[in-house]
């Protein structure tokens, strides 16, 4: 079985960019979790720059994402201006090039390395929990902030789960979710009903990343956020969303290499540290903490069940589903938000 030359469509890219920089070598970077792949092109004679290549759900939305995360980029105010890394232009529009033939459908973005800092130890101790509930408070306020001022984007959570209904009644869809497609069509229903109970529809849309795992970000000696990479599941939308993975970041067992995507970091005590902090900054409503389980049925059911085999390498698809109809999805109605409510005195 052949697969595709990912690096030539990277060099073929850059040629179609700029040909008068002479292309050293490319180097696969990639954390290799995803399917996405992370390139470093060094030159003749000029800075490295970041190739990402992406063959994962539609070449428009990735345009769109990465249009909006340029503008953002662009838009942070301080302490924040450097914090994402920005892509390149050519002219007046952000440059994407797409390679399409009978078997891959492929796009290419570049961006500027990144400065990194520290990275966060595994496991955090107390400090690390409550200056990264100050600081993610403080990231948020300044997106919503500037969320007036990025582009437009068409990606909502009812479109996602809309889309994953379709595919479960599908001709392949049937087959391929057979065991699970009742009890699918149920949470969807779930989180359609207390969407419209929450009315989730009134909350404001921020630019989120939600994959806030330790290895996406690096602070300063004092703790402060410094810098942000990884833009694979960037939307906009409730802040919420980022919230199940900073549970996972400050969570007791911590960053770990064999991982699952259990609820019970969200009822953690030290969640509960983290959340008091940056509630204390940036105040959540109890619409938006009751929030907090949808949002999390939301990442189960939109990026594990419906993208998961395509995100994902199959190892990981296959044991993260199989968690996710087992254990993540019913594990949902025994959370225990009123314990979140109380801590916040909300």
């Amino acid at each position: 079985m052949s697969y595709p030359d990912f690096i030539s469509i990277v060099k073929n890219a850059w040629q179609n960019y700029d040909q008068s920089r002479i292309i050293k070598s490319v180097r696969d970077i990639s954390a290799n979790v995803s399917t996405n792949h992370v390139y470093r092109i060094d030159f003749e004679g000029h800075q490295p720059v970041i190739a990402k290549l992406s063959y994962f759900g539609y070449y428009e939305h990735f345009v769109e994402d990465h249009t909006v995360i340029n503008s953002l980029a662009n838009n942070l105010p301080s302490p924040y201006e450097n914090l994402l890394s920005r892509s390149l232009m050519k002219g007046n529009n952000l440059y994407v090039y797409r390679h399409k033939d009978s078997v891959l459908d492929a796009w290419v973005v570049f961006y500027r390395p990144i400065e990194i800092r520290d990275k966060l130890p595994r496991r955090l101790e107390k400090e690390h929990i409550i200056s990264l509930g100050e600081q993610f408070a403080h990231f948020h306020q300044a997106c919503t902030s500037i969320h007036n001022t990025l582009p437009a984007s068409s990606k909502t959570l009812k479109i996602d789960i809309d889309h994953l209904l379709e595919i479960i009644n599908t001709e392949l869809g049937q087959y391929e979710y057979r065991l699970h497609h009742e009890f699918i069509q149920e949470h969807c229903q779930q989180f359609f009903d207390s969407c419209a109970a929450l009315d989730i529809n009134k909350l404001p849309e921020i630019p989120v990343f939600l994959d806030w795992n330790i290895g996406n970000f690096s602070v300063t000696d004092d703790l402060r956020l410094f810098s942000r990479w990884d833009y694979d599941w960037f939307r906009m939308s409730s802040r919420i969303l980022d919230f199940y993975f900073f549970s996972r970041v400050v969570s007791n067992v911590g960053d770990r290499t064999v991982f699952s995507y259990n609820i019970d970091t969200l009822w953690e005590e030290r969640f509960i540290l983290f959340l008091k902090t940056y509630h204390s900054v940036y105040p959540l409503t109890e619409n938006e903490v009751r929030f907090i389980p949808e949002a999390y049925r939301f990442f189960i059911l939109n990026y594990v069940i419906k993208d998961g085999r395509y995100f994902f390498h199959e190892l990981f698809a296959t044991k993260l589903q199989m968690e996710a109809y087992q254990t993540y999805l019913p594990s949902i109605a025994d959370f225990a938000v009123d314990k979140l409510l109380k801590a916040l005195k909300i």
